[in-house]
């Protein structure tokens, strides 16, 4: 499977022109460089009312924008899987619990969402949708939107929709607005600062 030869991202932009096994080397670093960023993402918390957010969304986003629907997805995997395995890659491991009882909990659908939202994402950045602040936001906001539909569902399953809404999606809405504004400035200015003309 091609990972890393889909010319309408960011990273295709300005990778080098190799073979396909150096393709494929080029393409698990940046699933495991992209892996240890949603790691790091889970971890750090940002100040932010009603409740503290991590970046993690916005880091989703970002990787499959810049990297495209396959290598983005890829990277989502590994990063599912290295939790599945019981590391603690995961916001509120190992305090929370840690592999497949983890992802089993209340945070599983968001989960399995970060996965659906990188192949989104990832082919909206193909089709040119990371070049510009408008197209950006868009295909950033269908990203969270996807993130919160499995998330949501999942925690319905668990304790109904009302609750699943008051404590899964109306506490995230305003960081999610600043999160997917954030990332409609990254993608262009990444865009600017590191394509290939």
């Amino acid at each position: 499977m091609r990972l890393v030869t889909v010319s309408g991202t960011l990273l295709a932009s300005f990778s080098p022109a190799c073979n396909h096994v150096e393709r494929l080397a080029w393409a698990a670093l940046a699933c495991v460089l992209g892996s240890a960023l949603l790691w790091a993402s889970a971890k750090v918390q940002v100040p932010f009312l009603p409740v503290p957010m991590t970046m993690q969304t916005y880091v989703v986003m970002v990787l499959s924008a810049a990297c495209g629907w396959r290598l983005g997805a890829a990277t989502v995997l590994v990063y599912l899987a290295e939790g599945a395995l019981g590391l603690p890659v995961f916001a509120g491991t190992p305090e929370k619990g840690i592999g497949l009882a983890y992802m089993a909990g209340p945070t599983g659908g968001y989960l399995v969402g970060f996965l659906v939202a990188a192949v989104v994402t990832g082919r909206l950045a193909e089709l040119g949708w990371s070049r510009t602040w408008w197209l950006t936001v868009a295909a950033m906001a269908l990203g969270h939107g996807v993130i919160f539909l499995f998330g949501v569902g999942w925690l319905t399953v668990l304790v109904g929709f009302d609750r699943a809404v008051d404590v899964g999606l109306t506490p995230f809405i305003a960081a999610t607005f600043l999160k997917t504004a954030l990332a409609g400035a990254t993608m262009p200015l990444a865009w600017r600062l590191l394509a290939r003309p």
